[in-house]
């Protein structure tokens, strides 16, 4: 007859055995403040799952934390990775447009062509004049929206005339000073707060990219929108903690390394 002290001994035999690979693993936890089903996922978070995942055979993972379960405010995406809350986040440098004023760049009106993808001109600036915006970090990813387009409640916009007297979303101060050069008043919110903010008449209107259509279901609240004015586009940033990425192997180091930058951020823009 087998004893409860040989189970308990056999037990702990096998947990003995199993110890090891699971003392190994490393999860990265990726702060994601919309929901899983926000491009993001599939075009960030994924991607650099799968790479650090299949360099180093599942020792070391990327794991998203979505609807702002490592804290809700999307303007605090930077911080949380600089205090540790978080290994990696993305978020708009909009939010806190006075770290960014050099990476806000491409929200300017007219900066690029409409047809141009933004990641190359980021990623071309970076070095030389970006990278003193990015303290503590390294920034693994950096890219635009599509072109902005106006999505509007209960207002056309045809001409610059149209937006006089109107109350526009905006994602940053940059995009701020245009609409108020164009007569229109500039509401700073993130793009979470949209939604409610068209539905009750907060604004009149946003200025953003085609995709937040579907990602924040604002095709549910606008009834119009106008394309073709440049009005600029918005620009991302997924970071990760130096600190964290100090204590990876040299596998886990490399596989970002490879995956960072110019393949990561086009996905990101594609997406």
């Amino acid at each position: 007859m087998i004893s409860i002290r040989d189970l308990t001994i056999a037990a702990g035999l096998a947990v003995g055995i199993a110890a090891p690979s699971g003392a190994a693993a490393q999860e990265l936890k990726f702060a994601n403040y919309t929901a899983p089903t926000h491009t993001i996922t599939a075009s960030v978070i994924d991607k650099l799952n799968e790479a650090v995942s299949a360099a180093t055979d599942g020792a070391v993972t990327v794991r998203g934390y979505h609807g702002g379960e490592l804290g809700s405010g999307p303007a605090d995406q930077y911080v949380r990775v600089v205090q540790g809350v978080a290994d990696m986040s993305w978020g708009l440098p909009g939010y806190t447009s006075s770290q960014f004023p050099k990476t806000m760049i491409v929200e300017m009106p007219g900066i690029l062509p409409l047809d141009q993808p933004a990641y190359p001109a980021l990623l071309r600036a970076y070095d030389d004049n970006l990278a003193g915006e990015f303290p503590a970090t390294i920034p693994l990813a950096l890219w635009g929206s599509e072109p902005n387009i106006f999505i509007m409640k209960s207002a056309q916009i045809r001409t610059p005339a149209d937006l006089k007297g109107l109350k526009i979303r905006v994602a940053g101060s940059t995009a701020g000073e245009a609409i108020k050069a164009l007569g229109a008043t500039p509401v700073q919110m993130p793009m979470t707060q949209v939604y409610n903010g068209l539905q009750t008449g907060l604004i009149d209107g946003a200025i953003s990219g085609v995709s937040t259509l579907i990602d924040f279901k604002l095709d549910e609240v606008a009834d119009s929108l106008t394309l073709g004015a440049n009005m600029g586009r918005l620009t991302f940033y997924t970071v990760m903690s130096q600190a964290s990425y100090d204590k990876l192997s040299d596998e886990a180091k490399a596989a970002l390394d490879a995956i960072g930058g110019e393949e990561l951020s086009k996905s990101a823009e594609d997406a």
